[in-house]
């Protein structure tokens, strides 16, 4: 069987990873201090998952929010429902024309979603980001907050830039590929540490950086 690594699953879990992130450098622990107890953030996982990860793209948590309460007001989050509604009722609740794209795309291509749980994070993302509209920042979210893993990290998260920037006193914001370079020496917890970093992100910037 494929290894898969840790699984985060209890609060308990968050708190091993974040002991382990503070002693391994000074700086987390500075940040845990503001921030108090990350949260678990577990989702189920499944096509509303991966749904709402599209949904979150490139807008403000607020923005995504207010289109996902709209998309479940309608009852648009299944993908019999996505499949069948026009598109009309889709941008009606919030979805760009591309999103609805991406939507249909995702209602149609029948993903094994339990089979996904016990495949390795990598294969995780490889397939989703075959699909059209999911790229490695909405693979790797769902990674981390649908199936649990620990050691996935999203580095083209801006908030997560961000975040960093200003916990590491950076001269500018790191990219994507310096970030995940820099995520490295945080394995194998790295999803622990996007969890602080987000969390350090409110406390920096008032306001939230992941829906």
């Amino acid at each position: 069987m494929a290894h898969i690594g840790r699984i985060i699953e209890t609060e308990s879990c968050v708190a091993e990873g974040l002991d382990w992130l503070c002693r391994a450098d000074p700086r987390f622990a500075r940040a845990a201090d503001l921030t108090g107890p990350l949260p678990l953030r577990r989702r189920p996982d499944g096509f509303e998952a991966l749904l709402g990860a599209i949904v979150s793209q490139q807008v403000s948590v607020a923005a995504a929010n207010a289109i996902w309460n709209r998309l479940e007001a309608a009852a648009l989050t299944a993908p019999e429902a996505i499949a069948a509604a026009g598109d009309e009722a889709l941008r009606a609740c919030g979805l760009s024309r591309q999103k609805v794209r991406y939507a249909r795309a995702l209602a149609d291509a029948g993903i094994d979603y339990a089979a996904l749980r016990h495949v390795p994070d990598e294969a995780v993302v490889a397939e989703l980001v075959a699909l059209p509209g999911i790229g490695r920042w909405t693979a790797e979210i769902y990674a981390m907050f649908s199936l649990g893993r620990a050691d996935v990290f999203a580095p083209a998260d801006l908030a997560l830039q961000e975040s960093a920037r200003l916990l590491f006193d950076l001269p500018e914001r790191p990219r994507e590929r310096a970030l995940r370079e820099m995520a490295a020496a945080w394995s194998p917890w790295r999803a622990v540490a996007a969890r602080l970093l987000w969390a350090y992100y409110r406390v920096a910037k008032d306001r939230e950086g992941i829906r």
